[in-house]
Parts: C-alpha cells; sequence; structure tokens
C-alpha cells in the first residue's frame, strides 16, 4: 500500500486546517452533566470513519476547498494494538477508500494518497469513540 511521502503546493491563496474530526453526531456536547454517558457517537468504527470522511468532504468543502485539495490528513486510532495500530479493529482504510473511491478516487491507498499519519491513542474526547482525523488542504488559486 503506498502512502504519500510529500505533497507538492505550488500556488494556494492558504489553506484549510480543520481540528479533529470525530463521528459524533447530533446532540453531542461535551459540556453536557453525563455527556460521555450518553449515546452520541455513531456505532462502531465503520460508521464513525464514514461520518468522519463525510464531515471532511462537507466541511473543505464549506471553507472554500475540497478533498482534492487535502495536503496531509492526520488519524488518531483508539486502542486495543495487540498487532500495531495498523491492524486494530478501529482503523478502517477499506472504509476510507470506498469514500475516496466514490468522491476522490486518487486519494485511495492504492493510488496516490496525502501524506498521513496513523497514530493509536489510549482515548479520544467521549468512551465510544475510535477515530479522530485532522486534514490540511490547500485553498485552490
Amino acid at each position: 500500500m503506498p502512502w504519500g511521502k510529500g505533497t507538492v503546493v505550488r500556488s494556494a491563496k492558504g489553506f484549510v486546517f480543520l481540528g479533529g474530526m470525530t463521528g459524533w453526531i447530533d446532540g453531542y456536547n461535551p459540556k453536557s452533566p453525563g455527556f460521555h454517558k450518553t449515546p452520541t457517537v455513531a456505532e462502531g468504527a465503520a460508521a464513525q470513519t464514514r461520518l468522519v470522511m463525510e464531515k471532511i468532504k462537507a466541511a473543505l468543502e464549506e471553507m472554500g476547498s475540497s478533498l482534492e485539495n487535502i495536503v496531509k490528513m492526520t488519524y488518531y486510532i483508539k486502542g486495543p494494538f495487540p498487532d500495531g495500530v495498523g491492524r486494530s479493529p478501529n482503523w478502517r482504510l477499506d472504509v476510507i477508500d470506498e469514500f475516496f473511491r466514490e468522491h476522490c478516487p486518487r486519494l485511495c491507498s492504492n493510488d496516490n494518497p496525502p501524506p498521513s499519519e496513523l497514530i493509536g491513542v489510549a482515548s479520544l474526547a467521549h468512551p465510544d469513540m475510535v477515530i479522530e482525523v485532522v486534514c490540511i488542504a490547500a485553498l485552490p488559486d
């Protein structure tokens, strides 16, 4: 599986820096009492991964960019990691590739994915969250 080594941005009028996108659903409010006890996260790694990717696409488009302009992505995956992060049941590259095949095929892992990091973590903001993604994209001229 090839991973992008780097991205060269030859011309852009700026960049979009998306904060950690997670699989929270409507009603998620970390300031409400007992938020960590309510089901405010999509159920399962596949559903959370798909939702995160949809949120990234929507946020980039809202800010004047697109998936085509992604420069770098960082994936934070919640454990367990008995065989490494890349083999965790919470790392759903198949879902990410399916999403990219639908919306931006050149970013699939077997083509030309953006440079990225895959980082294993012990916990995320909600006990049921298993993925968080940070994304940087260029703003096209």
